[in-house]
């Protein structure tokens, strides 16, 4: 039992690497695919491409884009995934993969709310999903170390810098990443985890104080 649980536990985040690769390959080869898929708040509200909330989701500008979001998505992904099989058992892949696709949605939220009137306006990527998978780590973990650049940071002071960070620059908006995109999915990943998972929210403070 134990060793098929284990089994779907790394097919599913690999799946969703897989897939977001192929799709993304085909992407950058193909300029058309990645118009007809990528977010853009303006068509959203006037044509109803709706789908582009999530398709967008599984796009990527280029190989770099590409591989630091899916490197970052094997390593926590497979931790959020066994929260939520150890928790939820056979149900737990499949919620996962959900958890997943909200957050992709939830993630452009604010950039389709800001950006509905700007006909020139696009965005692509996992970041925002990303975002809510390693915060999900963040949370139930907080002292335990990430490595930026091979510098040791314990999660939770990186996870107050990223916020702080991204809300910065959203507000600045001079450059051309997502950072609305990174502020929602982390937050939508602590509420989540919170909410779903009783025993991390009920170690989080314990661990918190005891570091």
């Amino acid at each position: 039992m134990y060793i098929g649980t284990l089994t779907t536990r790394k097919r599913m985040n690999l799946i969703i690497i897989a897939i977001t690769a192929i799709v993304s390959y085909l992407a950058i080869q193909n300029r058309a695919i990645l118009e007809q898929y990528m977010l853009n708040p303006y068509e959203n509200f006037h044509s109803k491409k709706w789908y582009t909330m999530v398709t967008a989701g599984f796009l990527h500008a280029d190989y770099g884009h590409l591989l630091f979001n899916m490197f970052t998505l094997y390593f926590f992904g497979q931790f959020c995934l066994d929260l939520f099989t150890e928790t939820y058992g056979q149900m737990g892949a499949l919620l996962y993969l959900l958890f997943y696709l909200i957050s992709i949605v939830v993630a452009s939220i604010p950039a389709s709310i800001k950006h509905r009137d700007h006909p020139g306006y696009r965005a692509l990527g996992a970041s925002g999903a990303v975002s809510a998978v390693l915060f999900s780590f963040i949370v139930a973990e907080p002292w335990q170390l990430i490595y930026i650049y091979f510098i040791p940071v314990p999660a939770i002071v990186f996870g107050v810098l990223y916020l702080v960070y991204s809300s910065y620059m959203a507000k600045r908006g001079k450059d051309n990443i997502g950072h609305d995109a990174h502020f929602a999915g982390a937050i939508f990943g602590v509420v989540s985890i919170l909410v779903l998972f009783p025993a991390v929210r009920e170690g989080f403070l314990e661990k918190l104080l005891n570091f």
